[in-house]
């Protein structure tokens, strides 16, 4: 304990502090908190400071507080302190207030208001519960962080900028009136607890606060005389920062209440914000790392703080618990703030003890760099080879490889539950003396596909089976667990969990969660290096994670990086900090951590990732030819029959090429070279692709913000037909067909008459909005009549996402002329195609011969047979039909409990959720939009924004999406909705 500490603690207890001594909490006695009728404070101030106010009142612990209006604006708040704090310590704080207000201008700060003659308004007035001091402190508009709503990591970040902004700026700052014992300041929350335990109700929840208390208290004294002491604002908490919103979150920018204002440990600074957020929902300990990284970035922590920080967590915890208690008995039912905090601070109790000190100690010196050793014993157990165990034929040692790269979990084998028991087994037969699993690395066969939290994928020790019976012997000074050995000895053919633990570390998990895995493989040591069978390390780039836990979030970071070197700026890529995505299995991927994401967006496989035909498939043209189509070979000629036998007549001609741009380039050169003419009529709000042609005629500014702009002149643009917020809408989106139809005659009474009309069949890039009845057959038939063609852009809707239909032609009952197809025609493999008339096709040949060097190969042709082969063989339309239709009946009753969704719309598993700030005035919710798609991320969710505000959730899943995982995003989202992003 530190010696500041000790004079502290004696003199509080003696009673023998000088009549101007600050505030002592252990000498005071009962605090309860002022209780005036604010028809009284209201005359106090209306006396003082001759303001009319209305006064609502504000929680608080000890002081009584105030909103005030004046005429129904905010004018300030109105803080009548508690009797028991002396006029220093109230000079203290408004001295601190101007210390940090002055050295951090960025930040809003709370300070006493002042007359137009610049004198503060501060008053002791005399009330009916004696002389009080009473302020108007400056209101900060914004609102706080209190209730228990979701905090995004960018406000938890910043909660931890705002505390090391506080703590710079009073690192020098000294005054009279911080020499104060509170009960709030952990140098002596042993005390504290010690004292106000007793007024627990529940014995049981009172014993786990006083041995959590205690073993924590013994982990901070051992670095006490290593923290150093300044200023501390000591409530820097969700309830006392002000907020901006930024992107749809509320980023705090301000402090209020310093009323907490002392002298302690610098890190209980950082301490008590990360607290604060243990309650909200969905925060679990390491929810806080943003703002530990944040305030590490500022203002660098010490080890010796870096060993405290949990510590003090857990002990502001259980400080929290019995002082809320004895508050509420206090004030006998009147405090209501208290009263409503009783389970708040429960759950931040269990929070703070629910992960072992050291674990997150470890977890927070691994995120930060910092080491440990030299101030916290015991140190990390090393990972050097040991001698080995004996007895133990290792020449026939087999290492089992359940990773995220093994072939051994290919086409959703990392799903049986059998597996590893089976491989093992099958290396016995085979000869293997040992067959073993290796620590540390992520193992595949422990994800789940539908969780809304990370799974323990991490093994802390190792899993082995020996093909003889094998006796273990501990090695000196560590903890031997062999999980299904009996008295030492590990049976033959069986499977033996082994972990090498600190013999005085808590009991170590052997499968641990990612986000943990670095404080618990700090407690451990390797057993496949004590057993001579080598160990520590990973079985692909990027997957070691035998020293640092979180390995697999630095290596996702540090892919990124690289990838932002070696690729062009406007090659984006989904969320600012992703996942490192290595594999797929249905509608699922998975991360390198071992964490699968349910895939809502991937339109591009509508079969599914990892789909064992088509991946043979294709790897057997591979090994066989890969050629470009000018060559006579059969796979082409039979994917080009198949594909035009999809379509109606007169569609019977492919031109095969290589992606969905390409497609829809090709169709608008076919159309030129078909009518000899130049103009392209397109539809506001969409987007075609991103070569010349395909990118002429995409106009919307969610792709391009200069798509408008930069138009070239042959492009011609008609209203989107959106029946949701274009221009007409509902009954009166009947109205958009005639407009257009009339908008393309008079671009050819003009001199423009179009080669052709190019629109998607249903509007994807708006959000899944289908068209007007009619609408198709109205404008196809005005481009027609000008001489035109039609063009159908079923990039997105074809290939049956619709469900009732394979083409989004049909459900408008209309026939193009030419139409371009990608995406789902190879799933994920690179294939696309114009499928028109022989006649149209013919007068292409007035541009010479079209080729496309892999548009067409065999391997590509195989992709596109082996996808049509399971759209008939696994009823692939028929699921986005009976899916799609669930999905969609869900979530419109999500949209009844929720306002934030102004409509469902689609059809199929073609469908758009939008978000509207208000129902009437359809205002896009587009930041919001995008913080609930990094939320549902943070939760197991792959989704994306679309539409020209960004404002419409992109939900275009594989197509062999089953009824469970739409129930899980619809659940997922609601949560969101619920608790806040």
């Amino acid at each position: 304990m530190s010696h500041e500490r000790r004079v502290a603690a004696s003199e509080a207890g003696a009673g023998a502090r000088p009549v101007d001594a600050g505030f002592d909490f252990f000498g005071a006695g009962e605090l309860p908190a002022p209780n005036l009728p604010a028809a009284d404070v209201a005359t106090v101030v209306r006396e003082q400071w001759g303001i009319d106010v209305e006064l609502s009142p504000l929680g608080s612990q000890q002081d009584q507080n105030f909103l005030a209006r004046v005429e129904g604006e905010p004018f300030g708040v109105v803080k009548i302190t508690n009797p028991a704090f002396t006029a220093a310590e109230l000079a203290a704080q408004e001295a601190a207030a101007a210390r940090i207000a002055a050295a951090a201008p960025e930040l809003r700060i709370a300070t006493t208001t002042t007359d137009a003659a610049g004198a503060p308004r501060s008053v002791v007035a005399a009330t009916s519960e004696g002389d009080l001091s009473i302020r108007i402190i400056e209101h900060l508009g914004g609102g706080t962080l209190t209730g228990d709503a979701y905090l995004a990591p960018a406000a938890i970040a910043r909660l931890g900028e705002l505390a090391a902004r506080t703590s710079l700026a009073l690192a020098d700052f000294d005054h009279p009136g911080l020499e104060r014992v509170l009960q709030w300041d952990p140098r002596f929350a042993d005390r504290v607890v010690e004292l106000l335990a007793q007024h627990h109700p529940d014995p049981a929840r009172r014993q786990q606060v006083t041995d959590a208390t205690a073993a924590a208290w013994a982990e901070l004294d051992a670095v006490a005389s290593a923290l150093p002491l300044q200023a501390v604002h000591l409530d820097l908490t969700d309830d006392n920062v002000v907020c901006t919103a930024r992107r749809g979150i509320r980023l705090p920018d301000g402090l209020i209440d310093f009323g907490d204002v002392t002298r302690s440990w610098a890190a209980a600074e950082l301490a008590i914000t990360i607290t604060s957020v243990l309650h909200h929902a969905g925060a679990e300990p390491v929810s806080v790392m943003p703002a530990i990284r944040a305030f590490h970035a500022l203002r660098p922590l010490s080890p010796a703080e870096v060993a405290a920080i949990w510590p003090l967590v857990v002990l502001r915890g259980a400080v929290l618990v019995v002082s809320g208690e004895h508050q509420v008995q206090l004030d006998g039912g009147d405090n209501t703030y208290a009263a409503s905090g009783i389970e708040r601070e429960w759950r931040i109790f269990e929070q703070a003890t629910s992960v072992p000190t050291s674990v997150m100690t470890a977890v927070i010196a691994d995120a930060i760099g910092v080491d440990l050793p030299s101030v916290r014993p015991p140190a990390p157990m090393t990972n050097d080879p040991m001698t080995p165990a004996p007895g133990l034929d290792k020449t026939g040692a087999v290492r089992l490889d359940v990773s995220l790269t093994s072939d051994a979990v290919d086409a959703g084998a990392w799903l049986d539950p059998d597996l590893e028991e089976r491989l093992a087994l099958a290396a016995l037969d085979a000869g293997a003396t040992v067959v073993w699993l290796e620590r540390a690395t992520p193992r595949l066969t422990a994800t789940r596909t539908r969780s809304t939290e990370s799974p323990a994928a991490i093994p802390t020790g190792i899993d082995v089976w020996f093909a003889a019976p094998q006796r273990l012997v501990a090695p000196a000074d560590v903890r031997l667990v062999a999980e299904g050995a009996a008295d030492g000895v590990a049976p033959a053919r069986t499977r033996v969990r082994i972990r090498l633990e600190q013999t005085d570390a808590p009991e170590v998990p052997h499968l641990v969660r990612p986000e943990y895995a670095a404080g618990w493989l700090g407690l451990t040591a390797d057993p496949a290096s004590w057993l001579g069978l080598g160990g520590g390390g990973g079985s692909g780039e990027g997957l070691d994670t035998s020293r640092r836990g979180s390995s697999s979030q630095e290596d996702a970071a540090d892919l990124i990086a690289r990838r932002d070197r070696a690729f062009a700026e406007v090659q984006e890529h989904y969320y600012d900090a992703p996942p490192r995505i290595e594999r797929g299995w249905r509608e699922h991927l998975v991360g390198t951590d071992g964490r699968a994401y349910l895939d809502m967006v991937n339109n591009v496989t509508p079969l599914g990732h990892g789909h064992p035909a088509l991946a043979a498939a294709v790897a057997k043209q591979l090994r066989t030819l890969n050629t470009n189509s000018r060559f006579n070979y059969g796979a082409v000629v039979e994917f080009s029959e198949r594909l035009a036998a999809m379509l109606p007549d007169p569609l019977d001609t492919v031109f095969l090429v290589n992606s969905g741009s390409e497609a829809t380039d090709l169709a608008i050169r076919v159309a030129m070279a078909a009518t000899g003419r130049r103009d392209i009529v397109s539809i506001l709000e969409a987007y075609h692709g991103w070569t010349y042609g395909s990118d002429a005629v995409s106009t919307s500014i969610a792709d391009n913000p200069n798509a408008l702009e930069t138009r070239p002149d042959w492009v011609h643009v008609i209203d989107a037909p959106n029946p949701f917020r274009g221009l007409h809408r509902g009954a009166d989106a009947a109205r958009y067909a005639p407009e257009a139809a009339d908008r393309i005659r008079g671009f050819a009474a003009s001199g423009h008459a179009p080669a052709a009309f190019i629109a998607e069949t249903f509007s994807g890039n708006a959000g899944g909005i289908p068209l007007p009845d009619g609408y198709l057959a109205e404008v196809y038939a005005a481009v027609r009549e000008t001489g035109g063609l039609a063009i159908a852009d079923e990039v997105q809707a074809g290939y049956g996402r619709l469900g009732h239909w394979f083409w989004g032609f049909e459900q408008q009952a209309v026939v193009p002329d030419i139409v371009a197809v990608a995406k789902a025609a190879g799933n994920g493999y690179p294939l696309g195609a114009v499928i028109t008339t022989r006649e149209i096709a013919s007068r292409f040949r007035s541009q010479g011969y079209f080729f496309s060097s892999t548009g067409g190969s065999p391997a590509s042709s195989v992709a596109g047979l082996a996808v049509l082969d399971a759209f008939r063989d696994e009823r692939l339309q028929q699921n986005a039909a009976e899916v799609g239709a669930h999905l969609k009946r869900r979530l419109e009753e999500l949209g009844a409990r929720h306002p934030l969704i102004g409509a469902v719309h689609g059809l199929g598993l073609y469908l758009g959720v939008e978000f509207v700030r208000d129902r009437a005035t359809l205002e896009p919710a587009t930041e919001e939009t995008r913080a609930i798609c990094d939320r549902l991320l943070e939760l197991g969710v792959i989704m994306q924004p679309t539409g020209d505000h960004q404002n419409v959730l992109k939900t275009k899943p594989p197509l062999c999406i089953d009824r469970a995982s739409a129930d899980f995003f619809v659940n997922t989202l609601d949560r969101v909705l619920a608790t806040g992003w």
